[in-house]
């Protein structure tokens, strides 16, 4: 989603956009419903296949594309063996979506990225680990994913999202966005919400299971409800488009994901004047400035978050001010000015 919502902000900036990819996937039904132009490409290999390659390179030469740009790794060998045909033609941009996590420094890594012209990284912790996982020696800059911040600024008080929302109009209201997954730490936060002292703590959990998956996950969230009787503390509610209701009814936003590449949840919070309470891995310390944007707890660790959770019952939270100026450094805005920059674009 945020190749395309870049795609269409670069269209309505007078570029001429051409998104490619799989038809009838989600992605083409994503780029369709942003009105973007696009063209199918067969379900091609990750690695070598010459099909694929060819049928790209025939595309790029039709549509005279200058740039091409990626966001999975899936995509970078193909994108390598065209790079390496047009060569000065074509100019190839990598923007990571996720951690490395491991070293990437063998010949088959060195040889694609020597084809790469620019890897760009949402958060500096990500550019070291591309420093410091990688033999890329070529352009590396810090570009941050965008959010178009003109969606928030209307939204409902706190009082009028908690009606709207049919929740507890007093009490501490913590909220958790997200698919019911592991991954996003749901039982984590029930588990931490039953060790804290303060009972006027509440929470909602605001998503749903992956279709097409198993509902176990689910069902041991509502199985720790039951069993621990939460049951008048803890509302669970479905996805909804107006996000931001959901942002403007909680006092606290919980990112409890073991480690969060880049949490668009943290910034879509602060624009709504919310603090988040995250995960001290991944993205999210980057994202909170020192705290300056709410509270970390030590990842994974339940007694740490109820700990944590007590606190922010004590003390007043970030001015709601100061975490929308945090916000704008992420307006889509000044991250297509980046891109244009770093693409040589103006």
């Amino acid at each position: 989603m945020n190749h395309i919502r870049n795609a269409a902000w670069m269209a309505k900036r007078g570029h001429d956009v051409v998104v490619i990819g799989l038809a009838q996937s989600p992605f083409h039904q994503a780029a369709s419903e942003q009105n973007l132009r696009f063209i199918s490409i067969a379900e091609y290999r990750k690695y070598f296949d010459r099909k694929g390659i060819l049928e790209l390179l025939a595309i790029l030469k039709k549509e005279a594309v200058s740039h091409l740009l990626i966001r999975s790794n899936y995509d970078m060998s193909i994108t390598a063996s065209v790079k390496r045909l047009l060569k000065e033609k074509l100019h190839t941009s990598y923007f990571i979506e996720m951690q490395l996590g491991v070293k990437k420094t063998g010949i088959h890594h060195r040889l694609r990225y020597r084809y790469i012209d620019l890897w760009a990284s949402p958060l500096n912790w990500l550019y070291d680990q591309v420093r410091e996982l990688t033999h890329f020696k070529n352009e590396l800059v810090v570009i941050p994913s965008g959010l178009d911040l003109s969606e928030f600024i209307r939204r409902p008080s706190m009082a009028d999202a908690r009606e709207q929302l049919e929740l507890p109009s007093y009490g501490i209201l913590l909220g958790l966005i997200g698919r019911f997954d592991e991954k996003k730490g749901q039982l984590l936060l029930l588990k931490a919400l039953n060790k804290c002292t303060n009972d006027n703590i509440k929470i909602v959990l605001l998503g749903e299971s992956t279709r097409g998956e198993e509902t176990t996950y689910f069902q041991s969230m509502t199985r720790f409800i039951v069993e621990n009787e939460l049951d008048s503390r803890v509302f669970i509610q479905g996805f909804r488009n107006d996000i931001s209701t959901f942002y403007s009814a909680v006092d606290w936003v919980v990112m409890a994901s073991d480690s969060e590449t880049f949490g668009m949840v943290t910034i879509e919070s602060f624009a709504c004047g919310t603090p988040v309470l995250g995960s001290n891995s991944g993205g999210t310390p980057e994202l909170l400035e020192n705290e300056q944007g709410g509270i970390l707890f030590k990842s994974g660790d339940a007694a740490d978050l109820a700990q944590k959770i007590d606190q922010i019952s004590k003390i007043s939270p970030p001015a709601a001010k100061s975490l929308v100026q945090m916000a704008s450094k992420y307006d889509h805005k000044n991250v297509c000015l980046a891109v244009e920059k770093a693409l040589n674009l103006r």
